[in-house]
């Protein structure tokens, strides 16, 4: 936890319950221990899909289709939104509950690795959500620059590694070192990239929102 849980309780105190479908596919997910986004990062990808309106949502990462649903929801159903999952036993998980969602017309959900599929993909795409495995993020992003529109947002979510990102890589265990380094690597372009405009948010487990400048 980046931020004191105190505040992250109370401040999840405050915000509505999700409508029944959402609420239940998150239950289940967690009760399953299946990574989804926390509830302060659900609070601000609504605002900012809100906020933003985009026409063309792109994800990488669908997990068990609890934010293409989330996202889905916000943007309404004029918003045709692609997302991409790698896992094999999640990916009938994703479809039935887009499907019990009424949204299998709206969401389209691409099986196999995002390094593969990013690049036969046309865009451009005006938002774009990236809740996949960390170390690949920096990978993704020639890609997920291509693709994304001028004016459009980038949001990524854990970039900050529960706080490791912070320490030295020889405090962290030999194992994690690539994936801490290669989040560093991306953290550093995004906030470099003189094409985008980027802020970093201690929130959950880190997020980071890129603007891609208008040409």
């Amino acid at each position: 936890m980046i931020v004191d849980e105190r505040y992250t309780t109370y401040l999840n105190s405050l915000y509505p319950e999700l409508n029944e479908g959402l609420s239940a596919i998150r239950k289940e997910a967690r009760a399953n221990y299946v990574p989804i986004i926390r509830d302060e990062t659900i609070n601000l990808l609504m605002t900012l899909i809100k906020m933003n309106q985009p026409k063309r949502i792109l994800e990488v990462g669908a997990a068990v289709g609890f934010s293409a649903c989330l996202m889905a929801t916000c943007a309404g159903e004029d918003v045709p939104i692609t997302t991409i999952e790698n896992y094999a036993p999640r990916i009938p998980i994703a479809n039935e509950n887009i499907k019990n969602m009424g949204l299998e017309n709206q969401i389209t959900l691409l099986e196999g690795d995002a390094m593969e599929i990013l690049p036969t993909l046309e865009g451009p795409y005006d938002f774009v959500f990236m809740d996949a495995a960390k170390g690949q993020y920096i990978n993704f992003w020639p890609e997920i620059k291509r693709l994304t529109a001028d004016g459009g947002v980038i949001v990524t979510d854990n970039v900050l590694q529960d706080g490791d990102i912070i320490e030295s890589r020889y405090a962290i265990t030999r194992r994690n070192r690539t994936i801490h380094k290669r989040m560093r690597d991306y953290l550093y372009q995004l906030t470099h990239d003189e094409g985008y405009t980027t802020t970093i948010l201690p929130l959950g487990d880190g997020v980071s929102i890129s603007v891609k400048g208008k040409k």
